[in-house]
């Protein structure tokens, strides 16, 4: 069944698609059976190791190009490539301790194929070796790297990032802005984390979250924030505690309501919008964290790669192609 979207008071959309009996969207059929969270300390390293290959791998139809001398970047281009052409950095997911740029392969190669783009994956350091601000610095060391490429339109970059890359493209979003050498058109967050203080809630129904829980989150943010407390940690660690949103590029967030990040991303988006920041909020009801991921074949996660999409290719000015 492919769902609707229904714009809700002109940027915002909702999945008009009744959950099941399980409380998941009906297309997420694996949702009932995946585990409510997957990293943790004890997993971490089994993680890594599993999925150290696939970073290892050179990219299918990309290449592996060198930002400095501890960050790469697997570059996805166009054939034929329009002079200057657009781009956009993508910023993987994988709650700031597992994950790797691999992992943006299969979305940058669709950018480069569909919408024309210049599309980079970055290799950054991950925690709790490389705590904040090392993340954020490798992420902006590979944007500068994309904007000087040959033949990137460096007026026409936007950012996009998963879960923990969601709220590292926000930090890069804050961070361009705030050192002014790089404009980007638009941040595409999907399920991005962003609010540290999502950890210390004790109202979520745990029963419903899939992949990520409070314990993963709690681990996630205390191997980012390393030695700093509470009281101490900087809006750019979690762009949620950032005060002044004002002057950002548009924003889209996706991001489903069994999503552990599901409150703090909407009130994100709500504060975006106060701030003057054109904000476009797609939420998928019954959706768990990365069900775009895990069930790529179902028709709510195709949906949600489409919209995703057009958005990206309105920003950056081009046609997207079908999938």
């Amino acid at each position: 069944m492919v769902t609707g979207l229904v714009p809700v008071c002109g940027d915002e959309s909702v999945d008009t698609a009744m959950t099941s009996e399980t409380g998941f969207h009906p297309d997420l059929r694996r949702a009932r059976y995946l585990p409510r969270a997957v990293v943790s300390p004890r997993t971490l390293r089994v993680i890594r190791a599993l999925s150290g290959r696939a970073g290892r791998t050179p990219p299918a139809g990309g290449t592996v190009e060198r930002v400095d001398d501890q960050v790469t970047m697997r570059v996805f281009r166009p054939a034929p490539a329009a002079t200057p052409a657009p781009a956009v950095l993508f910023v993987h997911g994988g709650g700031y301790v597992i994950g790797n740029a691999a992992m943006g392969d299969r979305f940058c190669a669709a950018v480069a194929a569909r919408l024309g783009a210049v599309a980079a994956s970055v290799e950054y350091r991950l925690a709790p070796e490389h705590p904040f601000p090392v993340p954020l610095e490798d992420c902006y060391a590979g944007l500068r790297r994309l904007a000087e490429l040959p033949g990137v339109d460096r007026d026409r970059i936007a950012i996009a990032g998963e879960s923990a890359g969601g709220g590292l493209a926000a930090a890069l979003a804050l961070l361009a802005r705030d050192r002014g050498e790089i404009r980007p058109v638009l941040q595409l967050l999907s399920y991005p984390m962003l609010d540290d203080r999502t950890c210390a809630r004790t109202d979520i129904d745990p029963r419903w979250l899939r992949m990520w829980s409070l314990h993963s989150n709690r681990f996630g943010w205390r191997s980012y924030l390393g030695d700093l407390g509470s009281a101490a940690v900087p809006p750019l660690a979690a762009p949620a505690r950032y005060d002044d949103l004002a002057g950002l590029p548009p924003a889209w967030i996706g991001v489903g309501t069994h999503d552990l990040f599901h409150d703090e991303d909407l009130a994100y988006a709500d504060r975006l919008r106060r701030a003057g920041v054109s904000c476009t909020l797609h939420e998928v009801r019954g959706a768990y964290h990365g069900f775009d991921l895990v069930e790529h074949g179902a028709p709510v996660s195709r949906d949600y790669r489409r919209g995703r999409l057009d958005v990206l290719a309105s920003a950056l000015g081009t046609a997207a192609g079908t999938e």
